[in-house]
């Protein structure tokens, strides 16, 4: 579509290298080939599921596919991905890729793509804008859904009438799988007189500052607490509050606290597998085939679904096997 117009444009690609450092992969020549070009902006890789979304993604978008992919790692700021969005706009490459760190404040920008005439195809998280014609297609996870899921799992679980004590561990303020998995959770607390919230903590999506928050949180209280269930909304929150409980003197699992967690990583998996955590909702970073195949329509000329989500499953110890681990391909 624009690969005419890249000539001239080569050098503002290298000059984004030198800028914004070894997070961006940026270079080549973007002229010499009838490829078409795919700018990327990812979160940055701050949990396992987004390596593994940054590798579906990479391994689908290669030369051999026909594609150049010029991939951005925003390292968890949304004004790098601003800024990176604005470079592809100048290199004027045919399709963004965008997986926002938040839902707010893209509409400028968005609208600047939409007027150089790039389709911007949204991964795994959701924007907030008042026109929705400004992102081509959405794909990606029901998060609120998976939510749900694991109400209705603690709904089984725990005998009607008894006391369900509850410790929230939320991912980034204001991104898409925040937002729906703490609305859930919400939901689900107050629909039961027996559930309470004892708290809840910023985990960021990250380990470390999880296992921060949960040891701050545990010293601080005057005695052992009654601690039903840790319901962690990605697996690398729930392996930081696995070890902070576990330091403290708790037992983790079924017999004691449980955590729940999501994306059912491979990790994630083992650990429910070995009975230290109970459930394990999957969230599916496998993406970059439905990337592929949005990109592919609009390349035919055709207009692609607006959403599109990806089956999940719901895992607990008794569902799983080392042979279903030795099989995940995350």
């Amino acid at each position: 579509m624009r690969r005419f117009l890249r000539i001239a444009l080569t050098l503002l690609g290298l000059i984004f290298v030198s800028a914004c450092g070894a997070g961006t992969d940026t270079s080549g020549d973007l002229s010499g080939e009838e490829l078409t070009v795919i700018g990327m902006c990812q979160v940055g890789a701050e949990s396992d599921w987004r390596v593994a979304n940054s590798e579906s993604m990479k391994a689908v978008f290669t030369e051999e596919n026909g594609y150049r992919l010029l991939f951005d790692d925003a390292r968890q700021k949304q004004e790098n991905q601003i800024t990176a969005i604005r470079k592809f706009i100048q290199q004027q490459v045919d399709y963004i890729v965008l997986m926002p760190i938040s839902e707010s404040g893209w509409d400028s920008v968005l609208q600047e793509a939409k007027e150089a005439g790039i389709p911007v195809v949204l991964v795994d998280r959701m924007v907030d804008v008042e026109d929705e014609s400004l992102y081509a297609a959405h794909i990606g996870s029901n998060f609120w859904e998976e939510g749900m899921r694991a109400a209705a799992w603690m709904e089984q679980v725990f005998p009607e009438g008894d006391p369900v004590r509850i410790i929230h561990i939320q991912g980034t303020a204001g991104s898409t799988a925040q937002l729906g998995r703490t609305a859930a959770l919400e939901e689900a607390v107050n629909s039961h007189e027996n559930w309470e919230l004892l708290a809840r903590l910023d985990g960021d999506f990250t380990q470390a500052k999880t296992y921060e928050v949960m040891t701050d949180y545990l010293s601080a209280l005057p005695e052992k607490g009654d601690i039903d269930v840790v319901y962690c909304e990605n697996d690398n929150i729930a392996f930081g509050a696995l070890q902070a409980l576990e330091e403290q003197g708790y037992t983790c699992g079924r017999n004691g606290v449980n955590i729940i967690t999501f994306d059912a990583t491979r990790g994630a998996l083992a650990e429910c597998l070995n009975g230290k955590i109970s459930l394990a909702v999957e969230c599916n970073p496998l993406l970059g085939p439905l990337a592929a195949e949005v990109i592919q329509a609009m390349e035919a000329g055709r207009v692609p679904e607006k959403h599109h989500y990806v089956e999940e499953q719901v895992f607990a110890a008794e569902d799983l096997t080392e042979a279903v681990l030795e099989s995940r391909k995350y």
